[in-house]
């Protein structure tokens, strides 16, 4: 005899059909997963060639070295 009692009705359909929810619904999140990955990648990606074009711009303007600067000064304390 089963712990769990007589099976209800229609019992095996509604645990297939909530097995298979949970198998799609694992799936959607994985490739949620996967697309926020690679669009967080992209963003870093765009940032650094942010901070590489800011960068290029201080060197052309003559301010190239104004963090390095400002980083020896505070460690100097002036």
């Amino acid at each position: 005899m089963d712990a769990r009692g007589p099976k209800a009705p229609g019992g095996d359909a509604l645990r297939d059909a909530a097995e298979n929810l949970f198998q799609e619904l694992q799936e959607h999140f994985q490739a949620l997963t996967a697309t926020l990955n690679l669009r967080m990648e992209e963003m870093g990606n765009r940032i650094e060639d942010l901070q590489k074009n800011v960068n290029d711009l201080m060197v052309q303007a003559g301010i190239e070295n104004s963090n390095k600067e400002q980083t020896v000064r505070s460690s100097l304390g002036n």
